[in-house]
């Protein structure tokens, strides 16, 4: 319990004038969480700094940022900065061409489980993905959590954050990527070709792949499932498809 706390803290920056100062210092920020219903002005100078970065507030209880706050002095704001440097998504078919190889990219969709998304880190690593990529709201950040669970993975595999999932596939099928999103209504993954420059897309965990999201998709696969419990985990089940991408690839 005493490790997890110490890299809890360790991302954590409590009080106005050390979250402004963490800001203006270019550091990545990924959540900020307010006292409802504060407005003055430090408060306000803060949300202004968020909305410049795109960073997302979350506005709570006192008695949230009472339990959250190490130094009991949170002055009614705390954030949480990212563990390590988001890259960009260029950075990853620059990658690819570097390495000679068709890219390969994971896009999470909304996973909200710190450990889900550094065992996902790990498998894309070990994959030989290029890169994964997450959007900004409502999923988790590159936390100590995440770099813990990534095993290293993080310093090698880039992650980049995007504001709009759907209009980063349509981005990168115009440099010639094809998607492939898991979802159990989806054609048996042996019978789809996976081959070449390709997309990953992962859902969240309770509701799979959104709509708009899975719309962007060029194919559906689903995993054959033989057992009594409906679904996979998200990590397991991008280790499982992604495995089958390589196979392929290797073939």
């Amino acid at each position: 319990m005493e490790e997890k706390k110490q890299g809890y803290n360790e991302f954590t920056i409590e009080g106005r004038n050390a979250v402004i100062e963490a800001f203006r210092s270019g550091k990545t920020i990924d959540k900020v969480y307010i006292l409802d219903g504060c407005q003055d002005g430090p408060i306000m100078t803060i949300k202004r700094e968020a909305k410049k970065q795109d960073t997302m507030l979350k506005y709570v209880a006192k008695e949230r940022l009472d339990q959250m706050s190490e130094t009991g002095k949170h002055q009614g704001v705390i954030a949480i900065a990212a563990a390590y440097e988001y890259a960009q998504v260029e950075d990853m078919l620059a990658l690819a061409r570097k390495k000679g190889e068709p890219p390969f990219l994971f896009l999470l969709d909304n996973i909200e489980d710190p450990h889900n998304l550094g065992a996902i880190i790990r498998t894309a690593n070990l994959a030989g993905a290029h890169g994964v990529i997450i959007p900004k709201n409502r999923a988790a950040g590159l936390t100590a959590t995440v770099a813990r669970t990534s095993a290293g993975a993080l310093n090698y595999t880039p992650v980049a954050k995007v504001t709009n999932l759907a209009k980063t596939i349509e981005e990168l099928k115009a440099e010639g990527l094809w998607f492939v999103c898991a979802d159990m209504g989806g054609t048996r993954m042996y019978d789809l070709n996976l081959t070449g420059p390709i997309g990953l897309v992962i859902g969240n965990e309770g509701e799979g792949v959104g709509r708009l999201v899975k719309e962007k998709c060029d194919m559906v696969a689903s995993i054959p499932m033989k057992g009594d419990i409906d679904s996979l985990n998200a990590s397991v089940a991008a280790g499982v498809l992604a495995y089958e991408i390589v196979r392929q690839r290797l073939a």
